[in-house]
C-alpha cells in the first residue's frame, strides 16, 4: 500500500506532552511514513529539528504570521543563520510556517508582510520550498511571490487552502500544491469540497495540520464544549481516514490518492524523496550521511 505523507503537522505542540511517542506509533501504524513539523517562530526552531531527527520525519524553519507580533528583526536573522548552519541537512525541507493572516483582526498587517517578504527571501537564498499560511490572504501572498520570484516558478504549499477556484488556480500556476486536511470532512464545507472534487490531482498535497483543524469525526460544538466534551485533539494518524473522504469526492480509490499525494509532496518538496526511499516505514536509522550538528 502507498505511503501518506502528513505535509504539515505540529507535533512539538503542548497539546501532545508527554504522548509524543505514542502518537509517534500510531502514526507510522496508520500507515503515515513521513510528516513535516514546521517551526513557528524562533523558540522552537531547535525543537522541532531534534523532535524530526529523533522520530525520522522531516522539518521546515520560519516565522508563522501570528507570532510577528513578538518577532524582530534579530528572528529573522536567526532563521538565515540556521538555514545556513542545517543546509547539509536532508531533514530541514521548507521554509516555514510563513504567510499572511488577515483574518485576526489585531496583527500589523504592515510588518507582517515586511517579515513574510524577508522570509520569502531566504527561501529563495537558499533554494528551499515554503510552506505558506494564506488565511484570507491569497492575493497579497500571491503579490509577494511574483515580487520576490520576478517570474521563476516556486515549491511549496498553499497551506489548509479555502480560497476561490480563480485563487487556487493562481497558486497552482505560481508553482503550488493546495494543502487538503480535516476541513474538508465537513459537508457544510460546500466550496471546499467543489475546490477538492475540481483542482487537478497532481496540485493536491494531504496534511492535517495536527493538533489543530480536526475533522468532523472529532469537532466539538462550542454547546458540546460548554458541556463539558473535549475538543478532539487531530494528529497524523488520522490522515488515511481524511484522506478517505477526499477520495470518494474526487471518485477514485484511496491507494490511487494515496500515491498521488506522495509523490506530489515530494514534488512540492523535493528532498522528501530521498527520506522516504531511504526509510519507507520511517522506522529506520538515519542513514542520510548527514555531518551537520547533532540534534539537541
Amino acid at each position: 500500500m502507498a505511503a501518506f505523507v502528513d505535509t504539515h503537522c505540529h507535533l512539538d505542540a503542548p497539546e501532545f506532552g508527554a504522548q509524543a511517542a505514542e502518537v509517534h506509533a500510531r502514526t507510522r501504524a496508520a500507515g503515515v511514513a513521513l510528516c513535516v513539523i514546521p517551526a513557528v517562530a524562533a523558540f522552537n526552531f531547535d525543537t522541532v529539528r531534534a523532535l524530526a531527527h529523533r522520530q525520522h520525519d522531516a522539518y521546515a524553519l520560519g516565522v508563522h504570521p501570528l507570532c510577528t507580533r513578538e518577532a524582530d528583526d534579530a528572528d529573522l536573522d536567526r532563521l538565515e543563520a540556521e538555514l545556513t548552519r542545517q543546509a547539509a541537512d536532508p531533514r530541514l525541507v521548507a521554509v516555514g510556517e510563513i504567510g499572511l493572516d488577515h483574518f485576526v483582526k489585531d496583527l500589523d498587517a504592515v510588518k507582517q508582510a515586511r517579515i513574510f517578504h524577508r522570509q520569502l527571501e531566504l527561501a529563495r537564498a537558499h533554494d528551499l520550498p515554503v510552506l505558506i499560511h494564506v488565511r484570507r490572504s491569497v492575493d497579497q501572498v500571491l503579490k509577494h511571490l511574483r515580487q520576490v520570484g520576478r517570474g521563476r516558478p516556486w515549491r511549496g504549499i498553499a497551506h489548509a487552502f479555502n480560497g476561490s477556484e480563480q485563487q487556487a488556480q493562481a497558486c497552482i500556476d505560481m508553482g503550488l500544491k493546495l494543502g487538503f486536511g480535516g476541513a474538508v470532512t465537513f459537508e457544510r464545507a460546500l466550496q471546499l469540497r467543489r475546490l477538492a472534487r475540481s483542482v487537478p490531482l497532481e496540485a493536491i498535497v494531504l496534511e492535517t495540520d495536527a493538533p489543530d483543524i480536526p475533522p468532523h469525526w472529532l469537532y466539538r460544538t462550542q454547546a458540546e464544549r460548554d458541556a463539558g466534551q473535549a475538543q478532539g485533539r487531530n494528529e497524523p494518524a488520522e490522515l488515511p481516514r481524511i484522506a478517505a473522504v477526499l477520495a470518494q469526492l474526487r471518485g477514485m480509490a484511496l491507494p490511487a490518492l494515496a500515491e498521488a499525494t506522495t509523490r506530489n509532496a515530494c514534488d512540492a518538496m523535493p528532498r522528501l524523496t530521498a527520506l522516504l526511499a531511504d526509510d519507507p516505514d520511517g522506522r529506520a536509522p538515519d542513514a542520510s550521511g548527514y555531518a551537520g550538528p547533532a540534534p539537541l
